[in-house]
Order: C-alpha cells, then sequence, then structure tokens
C-alpha cells in the first residue's frame, strides 16, 4: 500500500504499486521501453453504479486493431491522473503492444469519484439487495463498458498490485460473466495476520500510522512530512511516546481507520470478516498470484490467496508465480538487482514478458497455452526459475532441525541435553528499541529495500543474539515454508520476538568483493506473546516462564551455496516498522501508559526439551538439481 510513486508521478499507471506507504495500489508500471507504442485512442467518463454515485473511468483502445479486443480494467485509489493516451502506452508497453483495450477508474471516493471511500471496504450483506462493495463496483463498470465501449471481444480480465490486487480478487468473489482472468499482484489476505498493518498480532505501526495519514486525511493523499517533522523517524516516532498519544496530539478520532486500530486490537470479528479466508471458498476465475519474496509490505496475501484458491482448483486455474523482488518490483525496470543483491538475470522482464504477458492473452483472446506449471519460483542463491507441480513441493523435500547451540553455533546435530547455562539472555529495553534498518530511517527514502539491508548493522548489539553455522560444506537447498520453534522466557509480562534467517556470504567472495561477509535476510518475522495460545483472547506471560513459540514464514526457495553460513538473529523490538511492546501486559497496547513500558530480561533456550531451532524443509540435493530448470 505505498503511494509515493503517485504522489511523484502519475505516468505510470495501473499494475504496479506506488512505492511507499500505500502497498495495496492498483498501478500497475511494466517498466517504461524506448521503442515505439501503438497509437491509443482516449476517453473518460462518469459511470454510475447501482447506487447512483458515479466513478471516474477513462478508457484507452488502439487507433488500428486488426479485431475485437478483449478489455482489461485497473482499479485504484491512488489516482488515474490526467487523461494521457502516450503515458498508458508508454507505462504498459507489453499490454499494449500485444492489443488490449485499457480501463483505469478511481474508486469510490476517491479523486474524481463519487461516494465515501472506506479502507479495505468489508464484502458486502448478500441479503440486502442494496448494498454495495468493491465487488458490485467493478459488476457494474464491467456491464457498462461491455455496453458502451466498442470494439471489445466480450472477455474483461482484472489486473493489480497490492490495493489494486485486493479490489481484483474481490472481483472475483461474485463476478460478471465476462471476467475471464485475474491477476493479482501482491493482495493481502489478512491484515491482522500477515500483511499491512499487523505480524502475528503486532502493530505494523510507522507503515500503519503514515498510511492511514495519507489515505484519510483527504480525497486524494496527505503528505505525512506534514505531520512527521524529524529528519530520522525513529527519533519522531520513540519521543511520541504510548500510541494514545497519536489521537491526542494528532488524529482526534478523525481517521476511520486508526479508529479501527484502536478499537480492535485482537483478531476480532471485524478482522475475520475483512479477511479472504471465510470468502475465497470456490475458484471463479482463472487467477494469477504473484509474489516477491521481499515483499515488505503483502508478502503473506498472495501466499494465502493461493493456498485459499488451491483446496478448490479441480480445474486448474490457479497459478503462483513468487520472484526475487520488493513489493510492485515485477513491474519496474528489469528485476536484475534488489539493493545491492545481484540475481544474474532480468527477473521482472521475464515475468512481464513470458509469464504476465501470455496469461492474459490465453485467456482474454484465447490464442497460445495456458500455463504450463502450476508455480513457478526463482530459486535464490542458484538464480534460477524452477517450476513445480504443487506448491509447497511435496516430493524429495524433508523438514530438518537447525539448533541453537552453546557458543552462538547453529547446527543440524541436536545438542547436548544438559547445557550450563541452557539458554542465551539479553536486556530487551523500550526506551532503546533496536531500529529495523539502519538510521537514519528517513520518510520517503530506503523503505523498498529494507528487508535486504546488511544485517550487520544490528549485529552484536548488546540486545540482538546471533546463532551461526561453520561454512557450509555443500549447498542446501530451502523450498517451501520455515517454521521457528523458540523456547523463551521473558521476565516482563508481554514481549514481542523477532526470529530473522540469514545468508552470510564469505568473507572473500570473489563474484562480487563488496558483498564479502554481507548478512543477507531470508525469512524474518515478529511474533507478540500475548497471542501465544490464542489471537482472540491475549494473555499475559507468567514472568521468567518458558513459553513454546511458533512462527510460520509463508514461503522460502533458497539456496545456501557452499561457503556460506547460514545465521539465525533474534531479538525483541523493530523499530519503528513495529510498535513497542511495553513488555507489560495491559489489554490493549494502543492504550498504554508510558509507565507500562518497562525493561525485559529476555532468555532464549537450547538444551535438552527446550532447545530452539528452525524448521527448514530441506530438498534432496540431487532432486533439487532436477527440478530446476530454466523457464
Amino acid at each position: 500500500m505505498t503511494p509515493e510513486a503517485h504522489m511523484t508521478s502519475r505516468v505510470r499507471p495501473l499494475l504496479a504499486a506506488p512505492l511507499l506507504v500505500v502497498s495495496l495500489a492498483v498501478v500497475y508500471v511494466l517498466g517504461e521501453q524506448p521503442t515505439a507504442q501503438p497509437a491509443l485512442s482516449a476517453s473518460d467518463t462518469m459511470i454510475a453504479m447501482r447506487d447512483g454515485q458515479r466513478l471516474y473511468t477513462q478508457v484507452y483502445a488502439p487507433k488500428a486493431a486488426s479485431g475485437p479486443l478483449p478489455i482489461l480494467l485497473l482499479r485504484t485509489p491512488y489516482g488515474t491522473g490526467d487523461l494521457n493516451a502516450a503515458r498508458i502506452a508508454a507505462s504498459l508497453p507489453e499490454l499494449t503492444t500485444e492489443g488490449f483495450i485499457i480501463a483505469v477508474q478511481d474508486i469510490r471516493g476517491r479523486f474524481r469519484s463519487e461516494g465515501n471511500f472506506v479502507m479495505l471496504r468489508q464484502p458486502r450483506e448478500r441479503k440486502d439487495a442494496k448494498s454495495i462493495d468493491e465487488g458490485t463496483d467493478t459488476y457494474d463498470t464491467i456491464e457498462w463498458l461491455l455496453a458502451n465501449v466498442p470494439g471489445h471481444n466480450g472477455r474483461v480480465g482484472i489486473a493489480g498490485t497490492s490495493y489494486g490486487a485486493w479490489l481484483a480478487v474481490m472481483a472475483m468473489l461474485d463476478p460478471h460473466p465476462a471476467l475471464k482472468a485475474v491477476v493479482s499482484q501482491a493482495s493481502p489476505a489478512d491484515m491482522w495476520l500477515g500483511d499491512d498493518f499487523h505480524h502475528n498480532g503486532s502493530f505494523r505501526l510507522s507503515y500503519g500510522l503514515e498510511y492511514v495519514y495519507r489515505m484519510e486525511s483527504s480525497k486524494e493523499f496527505t503528505d505525512p512530512a506534514a505531520l512527521i517533522d524529524t529528519y530520522d523517524t525513529y527519533d519522531w516516532y520513540l519521543n511520541l511516546g504510548p500510541l494514545a498519544n497519536v489521537d491526542a496530539k494528532y488524529f482526534h478520532a478523525k481517521l476511520p481507520t486508526w479508529n479501527d486500530f484502536v478499537n480492535h486490537p485482537d483478531y476480532d470479528a471485524f478482522w475475520k470478516r475483512q479477511a479472504f479466508a471465510p470468502w475465497l471458498t470456490r475458484v471463479t476465475v482463472p487467477t494469477l498470484n504473484v509474489a516477491g519474496w521481499w515483499d515488505q509490505e503483502d508478502f503473506y496475501g498472495p501466499l494465502k490467496i493461493y493456498e485459499l484458491l488451491e483446496k478448490h482448483d479441480t480445474s486448474h486455474q490457479n497459478f503462483l508465480v513468487v520472484g526475487p523482488w520488493n513489493h510492485g518490483g515485477w513491474s519496474r525496470g528489469d528485476g536484475q538487482k534488489l539493493g545491492r543483491v545481484d540475481f544474474g538475470s532480468a527477473t521482472s522482464s521475464h515475468y512481464r514478458q513470458n509469464v504476465l504477458t501470455p496469461f492474459l492473452v490465453h485467456y482474454l483472446k484465447g490464442t497460445g497455452r495456458a500455463p504450463v506449471t502450476e508455480a513457478l519460483t526463482f530459486r535464490t542463491g542458484t538464480n534460477e526459475w524452477v517450476q513445480h507441480g504443487t506448491w509447497p513441493p511435496r516430493r524429495e523435500v524433508a523438514d530438518r532441525k537447525l539448533y541453537l547451540q552453546a557458543d552462538r553455533r547453529l547446527s543440524f546435530d541436536p545438542p547436548p541435553a544438559s547445557s550450563d547455562p541452557p539458554f542465551d539472555s539479553y536486556v530487551a529495553d523500550p526506551a532503546n528499541p533496536v531500529p529495523y534498518r539502519p538510521r537514519p530511517i528517513r520518510l520517503n527514502t530506503g523503505w523498498t529495500t529494507w528487508l535486504v539491508e546488511d544485517q550487520r548493522f544490528v549485529h552484536r548489539r548488546p540486545d540482538v543474539l546471533d546463532w551461526a553455522s561453520e561454512p557450509l560444506a555443500t549447498d542446501i537447498t530451502i523450498s517451501g515454508k520455515i517454521v521457528a520453534n523458540l523456547f523463551a522466557s521473558s521476565s516482563g509480562t508481554d514481549s514481542d520476538w523477532i526470529v530473522k534467517l540469514i545468508d552470510v556470504y564469505p568473507e572473500k567472495y570473489a563474484a562480487d568483493p563488496e558483498m564479502g561477509g554481507y548478512q543477507l535476510m531470508i525469512a524474518g518475522d515478529v511474533f507478540r506473546a500475548r497471542y501465544r495460545r490464542s489471537f482472540e483472547k491475549p494473555e499475559p506471560l507468567t514472568p521468567d516462564a518458558v513459553e513454546h513459540y511458533q512462527i510460520e514464514f509463508p514461503a522460502n526457495d533458497h539456496v545456501f551455496k557452499a561457503g556460506h553460513r547460514i545465521m539465525v538473529q533474534v531479538q525483541s523490538s523493530w523499530f519503528p516498522v513495529i510498535d513497542r511492546n511495553p513488555q507489560t501486559f495491559v489489554a490493549n497496547i494502543l492504550l498504554a501508559k508510558a509507565s507500562d513500558f518497562q525493561r525485559a530480561n529476555q532468555r532464549i533456550f537450547r538444551s535438552g526439551a527446550q532447545a530452539s531451532y528452525i524448521a527448514v524443509p530441506t530438498m534432496n540435493a540431487a532432486a533439487g538439481a532436477k527440478a530446476a530448470e530454466r523457464h
């Protein structure tokens, strides 16, 4: 949900997300190319919905079409921009060259559209014939396009990234009969469990606050720089103090989504009804789900949507693609590098030319063949596209346990039954939280690549523990879902646990000497201890009692190369992307008082029945080599 790109330039429309705080974007930047693009006609109109509200819509069509063409609908909360055919042709080169009628729409209540905007409007009550949601608005839009746009072939597709992808999924819950293809790129699936606003109950503070301020302070955008007036946002959020100060000082209960954060701190009916799990009970339209390994906003969502649909996919219409991208990275540039990490090929261009466009051509034009594989992933480490008959892969994959050991070692060998001491420890201080990326943490800068930052910036902080393997003698391929199993205690009555799995490059790395010793995070997430037994009913910790925490990471496909080391880091804050846990149990952390924030002694256990480990789905070496084939 990142609107920065829209704020600075609306020349990039509709399948890619803007670059910073509006990850639910509909815009889809397919990367500008200098080649001449087909001439497009351009028109705009206000389309009436069933309740009389009108939505601003632009329509672009090739001036020289050899026959009827399909319509591709792109809906956005981030503004369609001015009517401009050249911009559309340049920003969607693969699709305009192939020949599509492109319709672009401001959703209800945003920019030039009428009505009231509701953030992630929940699905309507179907018993109420007059009720509306994003699905009905899409249905009514398609109906109007079919009746009023000449030269179409009767088939419509919908595509988007982030918020736009969420809108696309909403459109297929009760789809228009003409809807024949959905491209859902980084759609959120559950805003409390794993996407933009929360992860496992921990509130994504800086992201949530800035996004809500941008989106709900006006009908267009409001720049958070008007609110956050320090160079280093780490200082601004720390000086903010308890989160009750947000309303007291700034929002004054006027921003609906912030009110939802405050009024629904736990996984209650509000969050469950907004999530897709209750609704994705059938496959209605061929669907391409797209994710990026280092998506800083919505990595959980596309994997969960694919998983939910796959349970009902009897006609082989549900597909998954995961590449080495950040949020929207498949749509921008060539995708060979992310931050300092080089993947050896143009991964984004490959996706757009060889996956996305053929998918839409097949289902909307009836030519070419359907996707040949169930799931396609880019296997990092060896940097190759791999086809899978199922995801996660099941054949030739077995879970192995990477154990935390004494002396900060990490090994597949079980630790001794007893150890003295049986734990490693640190002090977590809410007054000095661990930053989630190197400081200064600047507004609108650095957000898109923080997941690939060198983790040496926190390595050996006194409140960050690490365990590392010896240099690997052979490659180790991990393909599937990683699960951290942490046996831990806290002297407080609440706590956060952040676990990171890291690929440590050799100190002398011939391929790129500047990457020597680089600590690349392969997986990382947070778990709020109060929810260890139930996401619905939080419970305080018993001080110093050992608890078993399981932290699931959505998916991975990575090779730890021979000569590299595997590292695990554990800490209790990730600030300010995650709000500070007061480490004193309170009913609602967003209403905590300053006195609730207390230091805590944290212990991570690593012996006997309390041996912490990371369960990694490890592929047989021979099978891994056989499965990997260039796509």
